[in-house]
């Protein structure tokens, strides 16, 4: 009788999360004992199948809570104590979990963990509500995961790839005039596409990883809302758009594109060998720095180009240091490795010499071009913002790490604003 009991509240918890999908217009997923995070998340919804939900089906399948009631044994406590899960309230209007000691409410103002802008991506604190993002508003519900999985609604990655390509175009241009407008769309476009394939690789060959990561574990392959077969097909579609955008290029821009997908493919795997992989995704990351040069020129200028695409690295090094902190305590547990805990309590000395030689490297290729003065004036203000990055980040704070990862829009902003104006105004 009392496991009946609980199998009809189950039963009703799964109707609420359907009205709560109706009413809030966003997808419910089980984690950790339905914590209002997950209910909340932006990843799954409760297909209606009886007596339980597919999803739903799936977590309680494993735990000891499903064996006790499909054999009818037991109390309402004894199933509480083995599954960890306390029933502490159920009406149609509100319904309250506690697992292990923490109280979660689900109810038309939920609460969640809520996921900063994550990059590559990001992570926040609890207690906040819940925010939908524009793939739950506007896209229809069979391309949300897909949009999660290009990270479509985290727009600071393809930023911070577009901007060095958007620095090169923009330095390789003639003096007194504008760069060429095509160009930077193309590359603008091409960035958004590479940077969605570089996540879904990613998310491909680390799947094993970000199911234990916390912040991570809900993107779409980790958490099973997407196959690694979907995925693939996902990442070929990618791969195909791109294609087209590197054939408008010249053919010595598409031998150097193409070679940078060796790049784009074996980065996910340097976190496990070296604890040096943002200086890989460095290398990765600003290869649109010769790209952007070669495409407007038909070839490279040493002598401008290679300081660019260093200063891009160790701007790399230092924002992604910065992103891995939030991480460091799951890394340690997962066994995979990055500078953060490499240079540890010596972050900040570390990063403050990359910020150094990146601002020196702008300043080098600025100078082997030809630019104007306004590019070092735009230069001297971009270097205060990476020095203030730099003092100010509180690397125990994963909040605070976050919020300094995503200002570097405007560091990026800030260097094309001055290579502009240093070529209109030479």
């Amino acid at each position: 009788m009392y496991a009946r009991r609980l199998r009809n509240k189950l039963e009703t918890w799964s109707s609420l999360c359907r009205e709560y999908e109706s009413r809030v217009g966003s997808k419910c997923h089980q984690d950790h004992a339905l914590s209002a995070y997950t209910l909340a998340s932006k990843t799954s919804f409760f297909d209606p199948i009886s007596p339980l939900s597919s999803s739903f089906a799936r977590f309680v399948s494993g735990s000891p809570l499903y064996h006790t009631l499909i054999s009818g044994q037991g109390t309402p406590a004894n199933c509480s104590r083995k599954c960890g899960l306390e029933i502490s309230r159920l009406n149609s209007k509100h319904f309250e979990f506690s697992h292990k000691g923490s109280v979660s409410g689900l109810s038309t103002v939920a609460k969640s963990a809520k996921n900063e802008e994550d990059s590559r991506g990001g992570n926040g604190g609890k207690g906040d509500k819940v925010e939908v993002s524009w793939i739950e508003r506007y896209l229809p519900k069979g391309a949300r995961p897909y949009a999660h999985l290009a990270r479509l609604d985290k727009p600071i990655g393809t930023w911070l790839l577009a901007w060095p390509c958007m620095w090169s175009i923009t330095l390789a241009g003639s003096p007194g005039s504008l760069p060429d407008f095509n160009m930077l769309t193309l590359f603008g476009c091409g960035a958004l596409l590479l940077r969605g394939a570089g996540c879904t690789i990613n998310d491909l060959l680390d799947r094993d990883i970000d199911i234990k990561v916390e912040r991570t574990k809900s993107r779409p392959v980790a958490s099973g809302v997407l196959t690694p077969f979907q995925g693939l097909c996902f990442l070929g579609f990618q791969l195909l758009l791109g294609l087209g955008i590197l054939l408008q290029l010249n053919n010595y821009s598409r031998i150097l594109g193409a070679s940078s997908l060796l790049l784009v493919f074996s980065y996910p795997l340097m976190k496990r060998f070296t604890f040096w992989p943002q200086a890989y995704l460095g290398l990765t990351f600003n290869w649109g720095a010769l790209l952007g040069w070669a495409a407007i020129k038909g070839s490279l200028e040493p002598s401008a180009v290679l300081p660019l695409y260093l200063s891009g690295v160790c701007w790399t090094l230092v924002y992604d240091t910065i992103y891995a902190h939030q991480d460091k305590e799951d890394d340690l547990k997962v066994g995979v490795k990055s500078t953060a805990l490499r240079f540890g309590n010596f972050t900040k000395k570390w990063i403050s010499g990359f910020g150094v030689a990146c601002i020196s490297s702008l300043a080098l290729s600025g100078y082997n071009a030809d630019i104007g003065l306004p590019y070092y004036a735009f230069l001297a203000a971009a270097s205060g913002q990476l020095a203030w990055q730099i003092l100010t980040v509180d690397l125990s704070s994963r909040a605070d790490c976050n919020r300094k990862f995503v200002s570097n829009k405007w560091f990026g902003a800030l260097i094309f604003s001055g290579i502009l104006l240093g070529r209109l105004v030479p």
